[in-house]
């Protein structure tokens, strides 16, 4: 029942015993006096659990619960309530670090399982496993293409990328010698033929689009490996690997290098984190991966067990040589989305996404209909969708939250945009657009 009991004054006078120590106080001898508080502590009286628990539900009723229609990188799917407690047990949640694999064999193998995830979904031959999030994993990938063409410093980046993205990368280009250069877009998705134009000014060492774009359009990248590749160039795309299970995925387009965040494969909202980015590519491109790549062996008696394959950090090799210096695997949540996946597997992931597109149609249609907006793109979309609004933005969105929802998100453009997944029912959709239909009768 509980998870954590304090010391109690036998269990410090043994421990004290055993050291050789007659009191707590002689923990500190060696700290000079000045340095040592001797006053009294503002702290509040000491509460029961019970009253703990009440305290803190008090803060959190404070938080409004609002119903989630938008997107923009992070996506209210819904989280299966066996996975914390499957990430919770002691075979993973207190696996030592990777680096002793004889003690340390639940982590690697959820991170062999994360990697093989990673690859099926995207189609790629190797999945690391050390990215942040999506964003960092995408400057990653910037980096990679600049050390792969050794000789051009030009990375060229979709203007249809999400914002957050784009910033970190710039960000990224900074200090490191790379110059990014926008892609334009044509109708809402990455125009191939600025691609083209791009390329052929040259000194460029690769490209990075997306593969749902910030205004939720699928985007078709017929031609960009082609083009890429003729100049040495590499494709990377930006995915988002739910939808990777209804889409043409990134090696069928032919790209070089996949990333992307993990946080719609069942990691909740939580006001931006923590979340884990992936990375994969192709076989040729291994040595370039940042961070770790976990594989799978056999021990001394012929069983099955999980190592450290390839290591490109600066911690082991020369500092200069190092593709990055990422060291965190964010291994929880890692852990998170491989669980989450294995429950869902391909069908489960599939019905998501069904779910998901119908409801995003279903209320475009009837938001349409209410007048109040205009269409914007005559394009394909998944669960993410733009509109232009006849109405005031900032009323919109005020309107939304006091009746309990969150969504109209304002794009740099001044269009707002929605999204649904498989959380939201058709019942809570309607009641959406009544708000908007009766807050300008």
């Amino acid at each position: 029942m509980f998870q954590y009991f304090p010391h109690t004054g036998e269990d410090i006078r043994r421990m004290l015993e055993r050291i050789g120590a007659d009191s707590l106080d002689a923990l500190y001898a060696d700290v000079p006096e000045r340095f040592i508080y001797r006053g009294e502590y503002d702290l509040p009286a000491a509460m029961s659990e019970q009253q703990v628990r009440d305290f803190f539900e008090g803060l959190a009723a404070k938080n409004p619960k609002l119903k989630v229609f938008a997107g923009a990188g992070a996506y209210d799917h819904y989280t299966p309530s066996v996975i914390p407690y499957i990430t919770s047990r002691s075979e993973f949640l207190t696996a030592y670090t990777p680096y002793q694999s004889e003690i340390s064999q639940g982590t690697l193998r959820y991170i062999f399982e994360f990697q093989t995830v990673v690859c099926s979904l995207t189609g790629m031959d190797v999945s690391n496993a050390s990215m942040y999030d999506g964003p960092t994993a995408a400057a990653e990938a910037m980096r990679i293409c600049v050390s792969q063409a050794k000789k051009k410093n030009t990375v060229l980046v979709s203007a249809t990328l999400l914002p957050q993205v784009l910033k970190v990368m710039e960000v990224y280009a900074l200090n490191a010698g790379v110059r990014l250069v926008r892609i334009p877009a044509e109708g809402g998705q990455t125009s191939l033929q600025a691609l083209g134009e791009l390329i052929a000014a040259g000194d460029v060492a690769g490209a990075v689009v997306p593969s749902l774009n910030r205004y939720g359009i699928i985007e078709d990248h017929a031609g960009f490996a082609d083009a890429l590749h003729a100049a040495g160039a590499l494709l990377v795309e930006y995915c988002d690997p739910s939808a990777l299970a209804v889409l043409k995925s990134p090696a069928e387009w032919g790209a070089d290098v996949a990333v992307g965040d993990g946080q719609p494969l069942g990691i909740p909202l939580c006001y931006g984190g923590p979340y884990v980015g992936f990375m994969a590519c192709r076989q040729a491109l291994i040595r370039k991966l940042p961070g770790r790549i976990v594989g799978e062996t056999v021990d001394k008696d012929g069983k099955r067990c999980y190592v450290l394959t390839l290591q490109a950090r600066e911690q082991h090799i020369r500092r200069e040589k190092a593709s990055s210096n990422i060291c965190s695997n964010e291994s929880l949540m890692a852990l998170w989305v491989t669980v989450y996946a294995a429950l869902m597997g391909p069908e489960g992931l599939r019905e998501v996404n069904e779910i998901s597109y119908g409801g995003a149609h279903y209320l475009e249609q009837q938001l349409l209909a209410t007048g109040k907006f205009e269409k914007v793109f005559d394009a394909p979309f998944l669960k993410e969708f733009v509109l232009k609004p006849l109405v005031p933005v900032e009323e919109l969105q005020q309107k939304l939250l006091d009746a309990g929802f969150f969504g109209a998100l304002k794009t740099e453009e001044g269009y707002v945009s929605f999204c649904v997944t498989e959380k939201r029912t058709r019942a809570e959709i309607d009641r959406m657009v009544n708000v908007i239909r009766e807050g300008w009768l």
